[in-house]
């Protein structure tokens, strides 16, 4: 585990390069390819960090650039194509807030990488429009497979989905990745809009949250279970659903939710 550190005398414990070298380089079978084509931007203010981030993923081999700021974190987004960034929403100039609401509205993935550990503050970064939430102090290889799970959301989900629901009142496009609502599109993130394309695959079929988690997480690391109602509260706001008496996103008390409209003829 890395260890969490504060400022300005902030220490962050480094593995040595002779032991990262030692370590068994297998990755598990069958890891998808996602690598070879992505840019992660990391931000965070402790180069240390920053270099042993980049170790992990330069060695699985992603592309990396860094920015030490918020400033610089958002100079690069205008500038290059990312594919994912991982946050620290604790900078030196601007709140790491005000940067994940930039990264939302760009519909760049945001992976959380915070010291910032409470219930509140997971529930907030999430419900601002980050695709997963990971705390200091962290493991690099959990990180790893966190980038490499939220990458995974951009590719196609097998089920076939899409078309007119609920006699027009909802529509799914997949290959444009467009929604509307009697007939006015909405804008959603990445994560809502995976979420959707589950649900609507199998309409009327209930999710649990760990089958969605799964779905739009991968396997192989704990997940936050919290992130599939943080997603669904925002996903009905957007889709103009009455949390009271929904019609689209409908929830099965104590087991999970559901697509409440079928899919049209």
């Amino acid at each position: 585990m890395i260890a969490a550190s504060s400022s300005p005398n902030r220490r962050t414990l480094i593995p040595p390069a002779a032991v990262l070298a030692r370590e068994d380089s297998r990755r598990g079978e069958e890891r998808e390819d996602l690598s070879s084509a992505s840019t992660i931007l990391v931000v965070d203010d402790e180069p240390k960090l920053r270099e042993l981030i980049r170790l992990y993923l330069e060695r699985d081999g992603y592309s990396v650039v860094e920015a030490d700021s918020g400033h610089a974190a958002l100079a690069i987004v205008a500038r290059d194509v990312l594919d994912l960034v991982i946050l620290d929403l604790g900078l030196p100039d601007v709140p790491g807030e005000d940067v994940l609401r930039v990264l939302a509205r760009e519909e760049v993935p945001v992976v959380i990488l915070t010291a910032r550990a409470t219930e509140p503050d997971r529930v907030a970064g999430l419900r601002a429009g980050a695709d997963d939430y990971l705390v200091k102090p962290f493991s690099p290889r959990e990180l790893v497979a966190r980038v490499e799970a939220v990458l995974r959301r951009s590719h196609p989900l097998p089920e076939p989905t899409g078309g007119s629901y609920g006699d027009g009142a909802l529509t799914l496009d997949d290959d444009r990745r467009e929604v509307t609502v009697g007939g006015n599109e909405v804008s959603l993130t990445r994560s809502e809009f995976d979420l959707l394309v589950v649900l609507a695959s199998r309409p009327g079929r209930v999710w649990s949250r760990p089958e969605l988690l799964e779905r739009l997480q991968g396997k192989g690391f704990e997940a936050y279970e919290r992130t599939v109602d943080a997603h669904v509260k925002n996903l009905r706001r957007k889709l103009d659903d009455d949390p009271r008496r929904p019609v689209f996103v409908l929830t099965v008390t104590g087991v999970g939710y559901k697509l409440g409209v079928e899919r049209d003829a």
